[in-house]
């Protein structure tokens, strides 16, 4: 019988042992055993595929990654101990001396600053194109252009990058599409069945949704995650069973709980977008949001972030996360508690101006990853800390 892939990220569990367990058991240990020495030796031949050692594979992180692959139509995975392990992973794994990186410029302030200041020291040049002018790409690829970075929905500025027409790009020279689909989650946003080869995720946000652990994740083609396998069993960012196991039981209500966090999100967005404090305001769902046709064909729902310009600048930031009384001021998002964050100060804070700037990270701009509250004690709180601007 075919199941949907909700109901997969539910049922997928590891095999039930002689102890008859109902919720998946946790297999925290370092090490596996063997019954015999040609039992061993065929492990380590790869002969088999027996577990040896938990930075090489473990059957919790096995669950996890296998349903996240349900969910993204992915061929395989490997998970990784945070969400920039996955996206160091994607790049080393696949990149050589001499290799060129394309990205969009709206890119986490942490991954710009591993293309910028690391990824040169192995050889590896980039080329940032602008998220607002898709028509620009083509004529910055290069001939020894090897991959295409991008976020959809960015970090923090919620521009839409279009998939399909990325994939198009990606095909038409044969570049290695890698989408860091965080935001979106993969229950609203199937980034492999518009033609990406890779989809990266910070576990860490929407999928564990408690501010509980840290996890990264990357899915996509096998012979493109073989190769990711291979580096990070060797350089060891394994995934910590016991994450892994609580972020495999976090998969299970994944759903219901992205669907509320947007209906909490469309309800604050459509709320604030006329408060006289704020300059603009972004939600990818809003009719007003300049790539709204897209994010309506290529994600479920707009997700959990919402964002806005304070008019007053980083004075006003200040003040208005100073008034506030319930949102908690925190580096994380995608948590049941609702989030309000100043990128400018905080996650993109080691990007020049003029790189914030190219972004539209203001001065002002505040990011909300709107929680699980009911949605009137969400609003009430920002409402009264702008009213006091």
């Amino acid at each position: 019988m075919a199941f949907d892939p909700i109901t997969q990220a539910i049922r997928i569990q590891t095999e039930r042992t002689n102890q008859m367990e109902h919720s998946t058991p946790l297999f925290l240990t370092s090490s596996f055993c063997f019954d015999d020495a040609e039992e061993m030796r065929a492990a380590f031949a790869d002969e088999s595929d027996d577990n040896i050692y938990s930075r090489f594979s473990n059957p919790s992180v096995q669950e996890f990654v296998d349903k996240m692959c349900a969910l993204e139509s992915a061929e395989a995975g490997f998970a990784t101990a945070s969400g920039m392990s996955a996206v160091f992973a994607s790049f080393m794994a696949l990149l050589k001396g001499g290799d060129h990186l394309l990205v969009c410029n709206s890119i986490f302030g942490s991954t710009h600053t591993v293309i910028t200041k690391y990824l040169p020291r192995y050889g590896i040049t980039y080329t940032y194109v602008s998220a607002e002018k898709p028509e620009e790409w083509e004529a910055a690829i290069q001939p020894n252009t090897k991959m295409l970075y991008l976020e959809t929905p960015t970090n923090p500025g919620l521009d839409i990058i279009d998939l399909e027409f990325a994939s198009g790009l990606a095909q038409k020279y044969n570049l290695i599409l890698n989408v860091d689909n965080c935001f979106a989650t993969p229950v609203n946003q199937k980034p492999l069945e518009f033609g990406a080869h890779l989809s990266v995720h910070s576990a860490t946000k929407w999928i564990d949704g408690q501010g509980r652990v840290l996890g990264g994740v990357v899915v996509g083609k096998k012979e493109l995650i073989k190769e990711i396998y291979l580096f990070s069993r060797s350089t060891g960012p394994a995934l910590s069973p016991f994450n892994a196991w609580v972020l495999s039981k976090s998969l299970e209500t994944l759903d219901v709980r992205m669907e509320r966090h947007a209906s909490n999100a469309l309800t604050v967005a459509k709320a604030l977008e006329d408060h006289p404090a704020i300059t603009w305001l972004k939600y990818p769902y809003l009719p007003s949001h300049p790539q709204y046709e897209i994010a309506k064909k290529q994600m479920k729902n707009g997700g959990g972030i919402v964002c806005f310009e304070l008019k007053g600048g980083l004075d006003a930031g200040r003040a208005f996360l100073n008034s506030l009384q319930m949102l908690s001021l925190t580096a994380n998002l995608g948590d049941t508690r609702s989030i309000a964050s100043h990128p400018a100060s905080t996650t993109h804070a080691k990007l020049t101006e003029e790189e914030r700037q190219a972004v539209n990270i203001t001065p002002g701009l505040i990011r909300i990853s709107v929680g699980l509250e009911h949605v009137k004690d969400v609003l009430n709180d920002i409402v009264q800390a702008l009213n006091k601007l």
